[in-house]
């Protein structure tokens, strides 16, 4: 862009004396003075629409300013940064990149890896406390089977009976055989019974079983 810088000092040749060449205003002195500002004119931009090159500039609103005025890309990058303070969460469902590049400013570290947020609660233990974590991927209830042993105390036994003996005795009548009981034991033996318990397993698995419905995506930390 090109300033306009006047060539001829018109005013300085009212005070020189009648006569002197240099009071006559010449054809060219008016010439250089419209090329000039011909070339001045014509290194602006217009009002309507104006097209710039190069690399303008603006002054930079104030923060919160909410009017027509232009906002310059630093007023811009600050209003961002006024979005994301230090302790913000930025997420993004497809790109990795660090959102210091992403967005131009601040110090980000990647946040929560495999973990899921849920919102603070000062009424319960587990949650009454900022980057609070807890919580297990497998279920409490995994794969688990019951084992039960059962014993027979039968070592073997013997049953008694009486059975009915003859003897010869005597009564009023003369002698006659007379029975009488007499005590037998039968042989020793075991009953042979065998018992044999088993539990079925039970549950399944627990192993990345406890978790909530979820969606994956890239977290960052805002740490400065």
């Amino acid at each position: 862009m090109t300033d306009y810088v006047k060539s001829t000092a018109f005013a300085s040749k009212d005070a020189l004396s009648t006569g002197n060449p240099l009071k006559i205003v010449k054809g060219t002195e008016i010439d250089t003075e419209f090329n000039n500002i011909a070339t001045a004119v014509a290194t602006k931009s217009d009002i309507n629409s104006p097209a710039f090159s190069g690399t303008p500039t603006a002054p930079t609103a104030s923060a919160n300013t909410s009017n027509t005025q232009i906002a310059s890309t630093a007023f811009v990058q600050a209003a961002i940064a006024l979005l994301y303070p230090v302790g913000s969460i930025y997420t993004n469902a497809s790109v990795a990149t660090n959102p210091g590049t992403l967005l131009g400013f601040g110090t980000w570290t990647a946040f929560g890896a495999g973990r899921v947020m849920v919102g603070f609660n000062s009424s319960n233990a587990l949650f009454d406390t900022a980057e609070e974590t807890g919580g297990s991927a497998d279920a409490i209830t995994v794969s688990h089977t019951h084992t039960a042993s059962s014993s027979v105390s039968d070592p073997g036994h013997a049953h008694t009976y009486e059975r009915p003996q003859g003897q010869v005795g005597y009564t009023q009548g003369g002698s006659q055989s007379v029975p009488y009981p007499q005590s037998v034991s039968t042989s020793t033996a075991s009953t042979g019974i065998t018992v044999a318990t088993t539990v079925a397993s039970t549950g399944s698995s627990g192993t990345n079983a406890n978790y909530q419905p979820y969606i994956t995506v890239y977290m960052w930390k805002r740490t400065a």
